[in-house]
C-alpha cells in the first residue's frame, strides 16, 4: 500500500469520524438556534480536524519518510484528478439538495446545515474514490 493510500485511508476515517460528531451536533442543535450555537460547532469541528489530520500525518510521514516526501507518480495524480473530479459532482447534488430543502422549507438554517454537509460529503467522497482508483490501478 502506497503512503498516497494510506494518507486517503487516514483523512477518509478523519472525515467519517468529525462528519458523523458534526452531524449529531447539528441534529441536537433546534433549526431556529442563534447563530453563535451553530457556529461554535462548525469552529471546534475545523480544530478537530485540523488537529486529528496532523495526528494521523505525522506518524504516517515518519514511518514512511522517504515516500512522504516524493510528490505523486502519473498513476497516483491521475487517481487523485479522478477523485477530486467525482466529489464535485457529490457536492453539486448535495449542494442542489439543499437549495431544494430550503425551497420547501424556507429556512435558511438548514440551507447552512446542508452547505456544511455537502463539504464534508464530497470531501469524504474525495478520499474514498482515491482509495478506490488507487487499488482499481488509475
Amino acid at each position: 500500500m502506497s503512503f498516497r493510500e494510506k494518507s486517503a485511508w487516514a483523512m477518509g476515517a478523519v472525515m467519517l469520524v468529525t462528519g458523523g460528531v458534526y452531524l449529531r451536533v447539528m441534529l441536537a442543535l433546534q433549526a431556529d438556534a442563534p447563530v453563535r450555537e451553530q457556529i461554535l460547532p462548525l469552529m471546534l469541528w475545523v480544530l478537530l480536524v485540523i488537529g486529528l489530520s496532523i495526528l494521523v500525518h505525522v506518524p504516517l510521514a515518519m514511518a514512511e519518510r522517504k515516500a512522504a516526501q516524493q510528490p505523486a507518480d502519473e498513476r497516483e495524480q491521475l487517481a487523485i484528478a479522478r477523485a477530486g473530479r467525482w466529489s464535485g459532482v457529490v457536492m453539486s447534488v448535495a449542494a442542489v439538495s439543499g437549495a431544494l430543502l430550503y425551497l420547501a422549507h424556507g429556512n435558511g438554517n438548514l440551507l447552512f446545515y446542508s452547505v456544511i454537509m455537502a463539504l464534508i460529503l464530497a470531501q469524504f467522497a474525495d478520499y474514498a474514490l482515491q482509495i478506490w482508483f488507487f487499488r482499481r490501478g488509475y
